[in-house]
């Protein structure tokens, strides 16, 4: 059985969960494989020695969106850190 799943890398991510996420592509939940292997088994009441292969092919590798920080000053003479990316403002 193939399943399709996204897979981002985002190493400086401030928590380690966000590091590195793997999402079903069309819900964007996150896979549950203790699910996915019971229904290969056909979800029969019993223990189990499963042997799993993981097979990676990759399909598309979307470009990584660079953003950099700008400061803006107010009204008031207070500045604000913004983020900007650079790609969608040439892009529009």
């Amino acid at each position: 059985m193939t399943h399709h799943f996204v897979l981002t890398i985002h190493p400086q991510a401030e928590y380690d969960w966000d590091k590195c996420i793997l999402r079903n592509p069309i819900t964007g939940e996150r896979p549950d494989f203790t699910e996915i292997i019971a229904r290969t088994v056909g979800n029969e009441a019993g223990s189990y020695l499963i042997s799993v292969n993981v097979e990676v092919k990759i399909l598309e590798k979307a470009a990584t969106e660079q953003s950099e920080t700008v400061a803006r000053n107010l009204p008031k003479g207070k500045g604000v850190i913004t983020s900007v990316n650079p790609q969608k403002l040439l892009a529009s």
